[in-house]
């Protein structure tokens, strides 16, 4: 195959599932993982896609785009890490937690199976997934019903109504965008929907966001900074976004790809 012909392929895939890692593609195309790279790099160049850790992405973004689960995962792996160790250490045994959807939820989810007694309430099939395959007894899962996403959320009228019933001691959410003036945002109207009905029946918000998210603002708000008890991001996020986070929200937690984190009260 010409170097041509492979590229075109890679991008047809890019632009068909979102995203592609550097592993499958050089699985499939029996290539060499440097060459994978090299193609990826002259299609960055071009505009065509946009790399990341371990893959690429479509290129382009905006308030409505809504990239699917498998774009989004494979993007800043080491940060979500991180981030969902520190918030796992947030969750008692024998609580109420929901999950909204997101992989960074999703990465925690994964903490989560160890809490005993745990009681999870999830738009997420991805997340609801986690916890079915752990196949805890001890475990309770509720998945409310809806319609579902490209990022595999369950959204809408349904889904609404059965959060609503609802009410948990912490909601973990995650968010594509997070910013001064329009607060944490999706691009996802139906979305943003059950994500406020979330909010509404959690005790305490604790809000999941690695540095990326900061600045970016999606087309609906689904909660005001400061309805946030504790937000978790990265030790990458700027040093103006640290400083306006931290005179919003309740507790700014910064997690290292490491493990370690720091945090930052008001």
């Amino acid at each position: 195959m010409l170097a041509q012909q492979r590229r075109q392929a890679i991008l047809e895939r890019v632009r068909r599932n979102g995203a592609a890692r550097v592993a499958d593609l050089v699985r499939e195309l029996g290539v060499s993982d440097m060459t994978i790279r090299r193609d990826l790099e002259v299609l960055a160049e071009r505009g065509l896609v946009e790399k990341v850790h371990g893959g690429a992405t479509t290129a382009g973004s905006g308030s409505t785009e809504e990239p699917g689960f498998a774009a989004k995962s494979v993007r800043q792996q080491a940060e979500k890490e991180a981030i969902a160790r520190r918030a796992a250490e947030l969750v008692r045994p024998g609580s109420a937690v929901a999950l909204s959807a997101g992989t960074t939820t999703w990465t925690l989810a994964h903490h989560l199976v160890d809490v005993p007694e745990l009681t999870v309430i999830t738009n997420s099939l991805r997340v609801a997934d986690v916890f079915h395959r752990a196949g805890r007894p001890d475990q309770t899962v509720v998945l409310t019903g809806g319609v579902r996403t490209p990022s595999d959320a369950l959204v809408g009228p349904i889904a609404a109504a059965a959060v609503r019933s609802l009410n948990v001691d912490t909601l973990m959410l995650g968010v594509h965008g997070m910013n001064a003036r329009a607060g944490f945002t999706t691009p996802n109207l139906l979305e943003a929907e059950t994500d406020r009905e979330l909010v509404a029946a959690a005790q305490r918000l604790v809000v999941l966001a690695d540095h990326t998210k900061w600045g970016t603002v999606g087309i609906s708000t689904i909660a005001e900074l400061g309805e946030a008890q504790v937000l978790i991001s990265d030790t990458g996020l700027p040093q103006e976004a640290r400083t306006e986070l931290s005179g919003q929200v309740g507790t700014l937690l910064l997690a290292e790809p490491a493990g370690a984190s720091t945090a930052v009260a008001r």
